[in-house]
């Protein structure tokens, strides 16, 4: 199986006819643009599947063990201890207390152990 890495705007061919561009990326989503003649038949897995076709052999499955992450660094960890910081210092506002609940969803505190075993 060949694996291609591709930056927006990249492409491929597919024998002489069928041309698959990597268009964008938009979170977890890659959009992609195929040009092909009509009677090439495209089907996404999920119809294909749906309709009692046959996964193929070759697909990959989605590791489960998968986890959407941000990047991190030094320096982002840095920023973040500061925003709580400045949090801390505006009391307990309505509005800090908002601010803090959903910074806490995004990035939620190191458990005791955790913190610990840093």
């Amino acid at each position: 199986m060949l694996c291609i890495s591709m930056r927006a705007g990249d492409y491929f061919t597919v024998g002489s006819s069928t041309v698959v561009q990597f268009d964008r990326l938009t979170g977890d989503r890659v959009h992609l643009t195929i040009n092909a003649p009509r009677e090439v038949p495209i089907l996404r897995g999920g119809v294909l599947e749906r309709g009692g076709g046959k996964r193929p052999d070759c697909v990959l499955g989605v590791s489960p063990r998968h986890v959407k992450q941000l990047p991190w660094n030094p320096a982002k960890k840095r920023a973040l201890m500061e925003l709580r910081q400045t949090l801390d210092g505006m009391g307990d506002t309505p509005e800090a207390r908002a601010i803090r609940e959903k910074l806490d969803f995004i990035f939620p505190k190191p458990q005791e152990s955790e913190t610990a075993a840093t």
